[in-house]
């Protein structure tokens, strides 16, 4: 198999200062790319005279992760895409873990490795810990993070699992499985893009693992900082819009009751005083309101399958019973 590690950018100078090094050093079995979306700092002149063996590849706009990629990835000819964020430093070996499972089985579509926190690197990170999952009302969490809850690594997850979802701050995916299921939806621009994208690729009949043996390190925040507002309105209304495209079921009753509990999620924040997370949740209301009709277009093209969600809530799990770890959740 021929690798490919592409890595999106926008103005992203100093994080590949300070990460690339690792990726060169620790990825010789791969092309390396950058995906560069049209940045106005020094990022590309940085890579011409520092990486001259990295392909740059030049979008013409900022198109956001989804459209980045999509743009990006069509010069790419190798068979395994690997897409890593530029937040992310790789370590020695970590190919290894990923490429065994994809010899393991052709129908395995795409797999993680754990990922682990930059600032608490004893810690999962809140981008993919060691495999994600969502329950039955669509919301995702993971083995070693549930909400905000970030476990301590104690080899608890030291195996190769089946996941529903693998982070797109490390989302390795064949090239084939990647264009069958005709890649991100760009509409998304970032956030739940790969969790869409796994539930497509596994109604096609594929399967999504984690790599226990590979480890990565990611700071998180890179390009879009976790208090962002623009970062709340892209994951509540992209939630909404991959649970109206890809559950088998009629979406509308569940998605009725997640727009209730995102509007309890709304209050919270008015009451804490947050007003921009508070306008971030209504506009992303909103602008799910518009997008219905093109993401019901988009739901006749989707293969469906019943999926077994392996919680019906996380929420109540989290929040009512307490339960913080994944090996401690009431599994079906």
């Amino acid at each position: 198999m021929k690798v490919a590690v592409v890595i999106l950018n926008w103005n992203g100078r100093k994080l590949l200062e300070r990460y690339l090094p690792s990726v060169m050093a620790h990825s010789l079995e791969a092309k390396i790319y950058v995906a560069d979306n049209a940045s106005t700092d020094n990022s590309l002149k940085f890579l011409a005279e520092d990486y001259p063996e990295v392909v740059i590849l030049k979008n013409v706009s900022n198109l956001g992760f989804a459209g980045g990629y999509n743009e990006a990835l069509k010069f790419v000819e190798e068979d395994i895409f690997i897409l890593l964020n530029n937040d992310v430093e790789v370590t020695h070996g970590w190919l290894d873990g990923i490429l065994a499972l994809f010899q393991k089985s052709d129908h395995i579509a795409a797999v993680q490795p754990k990922i682990k926190s930059i600032q608490q690197p004893t810690k999962f990170d809140y981008a993919g810990a060691a495999g994600g999952f969502i329950d039955a009302l669509g919301y995702p969490f993971c083995r070693g993070r549930i909400f905000d809850h970030l476990e301590e690594d104690k080899g608890q997850y030291d195996a190769d699992v089946e996941i529903f979802w693998a982070s797109g701050a490390c989302f390795a995916v064949r090239k084939k499985c990647f264009w069958e299921a005709e890649g991100f939806d760009a509409s998304y621009f970032a956030h739940q893009e790969e969790i869409d994208l796994c539930w497509r690729i596994k109604n096609l009949g594929y399967s999504i693992w984690c790599s226990s043996t590979s480890e990565v390190y990611h700071q998180g925040g890179g390009t879009l900082s976790d208090s962002s507002p623009r970062k709340t309105f892209l994951n509540f209304r992209n939630s909404l819009s991959t649970l109206l495209k890809n559950s088998e079921k009629n979406p509308f009753p569940i998605i009725l009751l997640r727009m209730l509990m995102d509007g309890i999620a709304a209050i919270r924040f008015l009451v804490k005083g947050d007003f921009s997370h508070f306008a971030a949740i209504i506009k992303a209301h909103a602008s799910f309101y518009t997008l219905i009709n093109n993401m019901l277009d988009k739901r006749k093209k989707v293969t469906k399958k019943k999926h077994s969600f392996i919680v019906n809530s996380i929420v109540w799990h989290s929040f009512v019973l307490n339960i913080k770890r994944f090996n401690d959740l009431n599994l079906k």
